[in-house]
């Protein structure tokens, strides 16, 4: 895959970003888009840098974008940048404009890790009419269905607010109004026994099973670390070719 560093100015966030993009070799356009979104500690290079991405990938015909989510959640923060808006309208609009993309709901797809894990979900499903799945490996599912307790919880108030239950953040409402209006895109949660959000992870398993969300959840060996989700996105990649009708070929 060809990769692209693009370095641009965000409307909605009022500064320079910059991302990521793998552009297929082969294949005929217009390309399905991914979005693939990193972690807490990360910027818009780890994956590039951590995993093997690219040989991955170049498995699709599909275009890869890998933004960059700085410690916003990839949520309308509290007082704060729309990190949520940013991604969900002016990052996807902004690539249909940019690359050759199919731009119907089942051309994209949407995920990531940790941080980012919330944050496919915290996209996919507020904007389930531009995705069509959305995976999470490891994620920090239920930061936005719990209230914070003061000196704690680090800076997540400032991101989440002080109770973000039953607010735009909060993971379970969302998956709830997917519901009631029927197109919730395609689910897939995946987690290592030994990271420690294992337990918010079932809890959001079970909140989806209570409300009778289709879903696929996967526990594996593992922990919160580069060893585990490199070992595991290339399943995540094959659920969302399966999804977006893609047919993986030899590389």
């Amino acid at each position: 895959m060809h990769v692209c560093n693009i370095h641009w100015k965000s409307a909605v966030l009022g500064k320079k970003t910059a991302m990521n993009v793998l552009l297929p070799e082969t294949g005929e356009p217009p390309f399905p888009v991914f979005y693939l979104l990193h972690g807490r500690s990360d910027d818009y290079s780890a994956w590039l840098v951590n995993t093997r991405i690219e040989s991955y990938a170049g498995r699709y015909p599909m275009i890869v974008v890998m933004p960059d989510g700085y410690l916003g959640f990839y949520t309308d923060i509290e007082g704060g940048p729309a990190y949520g808006r940013h991604i969900g309208e002016e990052l996807v609009d902004l690539i249909d404009r940019t690359f050759p993309t199919r731009t119907e709901r089942a051309g994209r797809a949407i995920g990531g890790l940790s941080m980012g894990g919330y944050g496919a979900l915290r996209v996919g499903l507020a904007y389930r009419r531009r995705f069509c799945s959305v995976h999470s490996h490891s994620g920090a599912l239920m930061h936005g269905s719990r209230e914070m307790v003061a000196g704690r919880e680090h800076d997540y108030p400032q991101v989440f607010g002080d109770d973000p239950r039953g607010t735009r953040h909060d993971l379970r409402r969302l998956a709830e109004e997917a519901v009631k209006t029927g197109d919730a895109p395609a689910l897939r949660i995946d987690c290592g026994v030994d990271d420690f959000l294992i337990e918010d992870n079932r809890a959001y398993r079970d909140a989806l099973r209570k409300i009778g969300l289709p879903h696929t959840y996967e526990e594996n060996d593992g922990a919160h670390n580069w060893d585990y989700w490199e070992r595991h996105i290339p399943a995540a990649l094959a659920f969302h070719a399966r999804n977006l009708g893609l047919e993986e070929r030899a590389v």
